[in-house]
């Protein structure tokens, strides 16, 4: 006896269906409404959830060292270091601040960015890393006004 797994069929639909079916699935399986994020976006967090909810998730303890890594690399909340791709400066761009007489540079990569030979997704944690200290890494790279913080 064989079982049909209708879940690659599921997966597959979301790609000829349109914005609002998707949309439409977002308020189902999220219970909330869909982000103002493009289709690519709405398509893989649709396709991640009802894998999930048929499957399952990330176990807790995966999650929690998954969230760690995440601070280590980051040096702090994803949500707060995320910057509008559009805002971003251009791959190949090199970044130079003077903190206490020593001059750093930073090269902006295709997925982040490059200190010491090592990568990084944030200039948060390159600013941790050269102060010691929590800062906005745009803020420290004088790459936004500290007053239009928020």
């Amino acid at each position: 006896m064989t079982t049909h797994d209708p879940i690659p069929a599921r997966l597959a639909a979301l790609k000829t269906a349109t914005t609002l079916e998707l949309k439409a699935q977002w308020r189902d399986l999220f219970d909330t409404e869909p982000p103002p994020f493009n289709r690519r976006y709405l398509e893989s967090r649709l396709a991640y959830r009802i894998q999930e909810l048929a499957y399952g998730g990330l176990k807790p303890e995966t999650i929690r060292r998954l969230e760690r890594l995440g601070e280590e690399l980051d040096g702090g909340d994803r949500k707060k270091s995320r910057m509008r791709a559009d805002t971003m400066p251009i791959a190949g761009t090199r970044l130079i601040r003077e903190w206490q007489g020593v001059e750093y540079i930073v090269t902006v990569t295709a997925d982040g960015f490059e200190w010491r030979g090592r990568p990084y997704k944030s200039l948060s944690a390159i600013a941790r890393a050269i102060t010691g200290t929590r800062w906005n890494g745009w803020v420290f790279f004088g790459m936004k006004n500290r007053s239009a913080r928020k």
